[in-house]
């Protein structure tokens, strides 16, 4: 059995997103990203699907040259090597949940 939260423990920085290995299962890695307002994961991909959850705030969502609004509540899923982006439009916290084969330091590195 694995517990966490997405609420306890949150670090706003000033100057990328936090992100955070919340617990490994068999099948996922589980990550919480925390955004303030005006942030951005810079265009990039995933070589393995994906799935988001908004759980606060607003993103605006880049996929296909397309801009999708996700609100709290919001999920949105993607197939392996789709390019997308993300801004932040009101502080935020963001589950990601990545195949354990993925790797947690592309995501740290998106906007490096």
């Amino acid at each position: 059995m694995n517990i966490a939260s997405l609420v306890d423990q949150i670090t706003y920085q000033e100057n990328k997103p936090t992100v955070t290995v919340l617990f490994k299962t068999e099948t996922t890695k589980e990550i919480r990203i925390v955004m303030k307002k005006g942030q951005t994961m810079k265009e990039h991909q995933a070589p393995y699907p994906i799935v988001i959850e908004i759980f606060e705030g607003s993103i605006n969502f880049g996929v296909n040259n397309e801009k999708k609004l996700l609100n709290k509540g919001d999920l949105i899923a993607l197939n392996a090597n789709i390019l997308h982006d993300l801004t932040c439009l009101s502080d935020c916290i963001i589950r990601l949940s990545l195949s354990i084969y993925d790797s947690v330091e592309r995501v740290k590195n998106v906007n490096n």
